[in-house]
């Protein structure tokens, strides 16, 4: 890499790191390619970005940001997942993690708070921002539903004593 391309590499992780909520870091030794090429695949998937870095530069480009408080774990053969949605990165990371012992996360930083891998591991449990936009609808329509069987519920009574009382009076 000459200076200009190194130049180029700082100025896209740093705004990659303002554009993003959730900074995972992992270590990937030992990874091959097509495993490599999984995990980028499923990250994406999941709404989030995979990058191995070099660590010189990639501390220097958190320089000034909110994830500067990650630069200590830069050690080794780093590979950061980063994401906007605070769950994305952390969830990908997590499975494939699971799945494959050469991939290890490290820990993190969500919005400028440091995570160590117990709060990683947590945060990806958690629901995506899509799962619980859906349960937000579901919960919302449930009172819908409800006040619509209510609110139809006297007419139906209603034409139910009238049936009764013109059979009863035939």
């Amino acid at each position: 890499m000459d200076r200009l391309q190194k130049e180029e590499f700082i100025a896209d992780m740093q705004a990659r790191f303002k554009a993003s909520s959730l900074v995972v870091v992992t270590h990937y030794s030992g990874l091959t390619v097509a495993e490599v090429t999984g995990l980028r695949n499923q990250v994406r998937e999941a709404g989030a970005d995979f990058k191995v870095t070099k660590n010189r530069l990639t501390r220097l480009a958190l320089k000034g940001t909110e994830f500067e408080n990650i630069t200590d774990l830069l050690t080794g053969p780093t590979g950061l997942a980063i994401s906007a949605d605070p769950v994305a990165a952390a969830k990908s990371a997590v499975e494939f993690a699971k799945s494959n012992d050469k991939l290890q996360v490290l820990g993190g930083c969500l919005n400028g708070e440091f995570l160590d891998v117990k709060q990683v591991k947590a945060l990806a449990s958690l629901p995506s921002l899509d799962e619980l936009r859906g349960k937000i609808v579901g919960v919302l329509q449930a009172p819908a539903q409800k006040i619509a069987v209510v609110s139809g519920a006297p007419a139906s009574q209603l034409a139910r004593v009238f049936s009764a009382y013109g059979n009863s009076a035939a």
